[in-house]
């Protein structure tokens, strides 16, 4: 929870602000049962009504103090809620950016969905704990203060007597509260769930079609589903059971004052406008009564969520700069010269097994060199290791005759133009995903960008293709590229590369669902 205290202590001022509100709000809110104690009063002559002060006098007090309260409440509100909504904001910002400085072996053991469902639902738990969760939170032990304290000084025994079923309901609910936790991380798992399973079938829905399995994803999404209704409905049958405890205990209360309050006036030992002030201030207690069960019940699940969150945060990348101390200029890739000096790999969930074992190999600057093997011979671990996506096992890398770790992430992989074996697009146009390569924000759709997308394109011989669809460069390409053949993709994907231009450029089988004729024109074109 310290990551998210300290991205609430920045809104510190807000917060302080809402909380004054609060305080005013509930501050007048105590003053209306005392009004409607003296009206009352006046009314039924047990005291002499002052000079100009009759129940007009009353009625137009407590309309300004319900009208000034209405401000405070909607300002208390503003704040805290708004303030709950910029810190949902920053920390998906910062998750965001957390995420995206992980190495690929975290993503390996962390499905997509899972880390949709914490970007979006958990973070959104959160802002609810830190909206209306701390707002009662705060305005719960205000008003009980408040209100309490004013009783006792109208009638100590009968507020004992008033206060007693309220035991009960605090034992029942510390005895869900755990079980209320459970159930939220149970619930929250099952979101994440079921929202990996719909994105991984609907990324997997041309290979779910081609083999007739539809019936049986049907199923198996079915009994996730079920899984998650049986985990929600448990949670809500908890959480239904708060409600009506708690109310029964400010039922029961009311009654109690009823009981032994009226027969106190009938008596003469308390005054009628004691009894409608002391009713007053019970009616003010009932909704914080009512709303613990639920406010205890958002925070469990912010709680929750925040757990989930700092599972992530706390996860740091391998990858480290080992610059010497005594260099202060961050070194840069200038010719692209890469030397393997008896290098050694183990993925990290598989330390025991070398993928590759003391290799040594040297590529010149300018030079193009084709590393050839057998499938799994390490050919694609082997160049991972050049933009440090991995790091060497053993032996190390070399650029420009620097050790790889001592340059900067981000400066080294400028200096890298990769295409993947799995080409990837993004959905949107074609021109987009040629052009997020260009540094800067926004779409690249100027007049200058557009010329050298074009130009990319040629270079990969994917603009014929481009000029054929009917929005050209325009074109949508759908979902990791789905409208697009195989031989397109790649083709895109290297004109992504090409358009980059830095000194170092690594294709990963990037031609292999291109034709014979025109694999040879690229690689021509490339020199």
């Amino acid at each position: 929870m310290k990551r998210l205290w300290q991205t609430v202590l920045q809104y510190r001022a807000r917060w302080i602000a809402g909380c004054v509100m609060l305080l005013v709000t509930a501050s007048l809110a105590m003053v209306i049962p005392l009004l409607l104690r003296e009206a009352v009063d006046q009314i039924a002559g047990s005291t002499p009504a002052p000079s100009g002060r009759g129940v007009g006098f009353f009625v137009g007090w407590i309309l300004a103090i319900a009208v000034v309260q209405g401000v405070t409440r909607t300002i208390s509100r503003f704040l805290i809620f708004n303030t709950g909504r910029d810190v949902e904001y920053d920390l998906r910002n910062d998750l965001f950016r957390h995420l995206e400085s992980l190495s690929p072996e975290f993503y390996k053991g962390h499905p997509t969905g899972d880390l949709m469902s914490r970007l979006v639902n958990d973070i959104s738990a959160v802002r609810l704990m830190l909206g209306p969760g701390i707002l009662n939170l705060i305005n719960t032990p205000i008003y009980y203060i408040y209100a309490l304290t004013i009783m006792f000084s109208i009638d100590p025994a009968l507020t004992l007597a008033a206060l007693a079923p309220y035991p009960l309901a605090l034992l029942f609910i510390k005895s869900t509260t755990r079980q209320l936790m459970e159930g939220q991380l149970r619930v929250q798992e099952g979101i994440a769930s079921l929202t990996n399973s719909i994105q991984e079938h609907v990324s997997g829905i041309h290979v779910v079609k081609a083999y007739t399995m539809e019936e049986r994803e049907q199923e198996r999404f079915a009994g996730e589903n079920e899984s998650f209704r049986e985990a929600s409905v448990d949670l809500a049958k908890l959480r239904g059971m708060i409600a009506p405890v708690t109310r029964l205990v400010s039922a029961c209360g009311i009654l109690i004052v009823l009981w032994f309050g009226g027969a106190k006036v009938a008596r003469g030992t308390l005054q009628l406008g004691d009894l409608v002030a002391f009713m007053g201030y019970l009616h003010l207690l009932a909704w914080p009564t009512m709303a613990l069960g639920w406010m205890i019940s958002i925070v469990q699940r912010g709680r929750v969520a925040m757990e989930r969150l700092e599972e992530i945060f706390v996860v740091e990348s391998s990858l480290r700069v080992e610059r010497p101390v005594a260099e202060r200029v961050t070194p840069t890739v200038r010719r692209g010269a890469i030397d393997f000096r008896n290098v050694s790999f183990a993925y990290p969930d598989d330390p025991e097994n070398l993928v590759l074992e003391d290799i040594s190999l040297q590529v010149e600057a300018g030079a193009t060199v084709a590393v050839v093997g057998r499938a799994g011979a390490g050919k694609s671990s082997l160049i991972q290791l050049i933009p440090r996506l991995f790091d060497a096992t053993a032996g190390e890398v070399r650029v420009d005759g620097r050790n790889l770790r001592e340059f900067d992430l981000v400066r080294l992989r400028q200096s890298i133009a990769f295409v993947p074996q799995d080409p990837f697009l993004f959905s949107t146009s074609i021109a987009d995903n040629i052009g997020f390569s260009i540094p800067g924000e926004g779409e690249h759709d100027s007049s200058s960008q557009s010329e050298r997308v074009e130009e990319a394109a040629a270079w990969a011989a994917v603009d014929g293709d481009v000029d054929s669809f009917a929005h050209g460069y325009s074109t949508m390409v759908g979902e990791r590229g789905i409208t697009l053949s195989g031989g397109q993709k790649q083709r895109v994907t290297l004109a992504r590369a090409l358009l980059h231009d830095a000194p170092i450029l690594i294709l990963d089988d990037a031609l292999s669902s291109v034709d014979t004729q025109t694999e040879e024109d690229i690689l021509h074109s490339l020199g």
